[in-house]
């Protein structure tokens, strides 16, 4: 994705491309002062405003040994739990999300924050605080820039918590630029236009399972997320020479596994994100460690729209698709 037309023509492409700028300019102390009323945090929200968002967080937490305890659930389910002693983050692009809504009232007295990108919407105003971000309106169907502004709330505000460095998000900001216009190898393209089914692997950060979810809002090809290694431990034996695996950032230790029973067994096209080379053809990101999964999303994003306009498809107008959901009623 760069510059030319065939992308400025899509409110899509222009908010990812906005991304980038939307990081520059995030308010890092504003996030930072959050109330948060426990150390057990439980972190919400539907569809886009919770995959990336919160799955990146616990990945990140449990790696670098913070000292909440994070879980994160879909509202609905959430609001059967026993959440005493949680503090509760809901986070809704619109404000709102009607699941979201259900669950703060369940939780009053409690502890809870909204992250909207509105304020005074419902889930700004059943919330005990609210971050109202500073990404501005979407046009686009599928979420991207408040996706990450979402993450990097919780980024910020969990790294002053532990004592963890800020994020640069200078570096972040053109790393993230780089990897949404770098060029794609056709190759890889062309694999997945003609793909029937789109399969993403790899971890539980919230990225390839986000990505699920925005190839069918942008391509309108069919997906699935495959946790971890969960490609070679039986779905293969229903998969198809014409579908596609993408990998996200592959671990090395299971790559030949990966070869010898999706490409040689199955017979079927694999390829990666990642920021090395692998032993399949590869989109290479920049390597920024801990931040690389912003990264990963941003070359996805890359990707589906080179895949969406291959295909003739209208980027901003699905047929069924929805920006919000399941809208909250009085």
């Amino acid at each position: 994705m760069n510059n030319d037309q065939r992308y400025a023509d899509y409110a899509l492409c222009r908010e990812m491309v906005e991304t980038a700028a939307v990081i520059r300019r995030f308010d890092a102390d504003r996030a930072r002062k959050i109330p948060v009323a426990a150390d057990r945090i439980m972190l919400s929200g539907e569809g886009s405003s919770r995959l990336f968002p919160a799955k990146r967080l616990i990945a990140q937490a449990l790696r670098m040994g913070w000292k909440e305890q994070f879980v994160t659930e879909g509202a609905t389910q959430a609001a059967e739990y026993r959440l005493t002693g949680f503090h509760l983050f809901v986070a809704s692009n619109s404000g709102k999300t009607a699941e979201g809504v259900r669950l703060l009232r369940s939780h009053r007295g409690a502890g809870s924050t909204g992250i909207v990108a509105f304020p005074g919407t419902p889930i700004a105003t059943e919330s005990d605080s609210s971050f109202v971000l500073d990404c501005g309106p979407e046009d686009a169907v599928a979420a991207t820039k408040s996706v990450v502004e979402q993450a990097l709330v919780y980024d910020e505000l969990f790294r002053s918590r532990n004592g963890a460095p800020a994020v640069d998000r200078q570096e972040l900001a053109t790393a993230f630029e780089h990897a949404l216009t770098l060029e794609i190898p056709q190759e890889i393209i062309d694999a997945a236009t003609g793909a029937s089914v789109l399969y993403f692997a790899g971890r539980n950060d919230g990225v390839a399972e986000e990505l699920t979810l925005k190839t069918n809002e942008i391509t309108r090809k069919r997906s699935d997320y495959l946790e971890g290694t969960y490609a070679v431990h039986g779905i293969e034996e229903i998969m198809q020479p014409d579908q596609l695996v993408i990998i996200v950032d592959p671990f090395p230790a299971e790559e030949e596994k990966f070869r010898t029973v999706l490409r040689d067994g199955v017979g079927m096209k694999v390829v990666a994100i990642a920021s090395r080379e692998t032993s399949f053809p590869t989109i290479r990101i920049p390597d920024l460690g801990e931040m690389n999964p912003y990264l990963q999303l941003a070359a996805g994003w890359n990707l589906l729209v080179e895949i969406g306009l291959a295909g003739g498809i209208n980027l901003d107008k699905p047929a069924r698709a929805r920006k919000v959901g399941n809208e909250f009623t009085a």
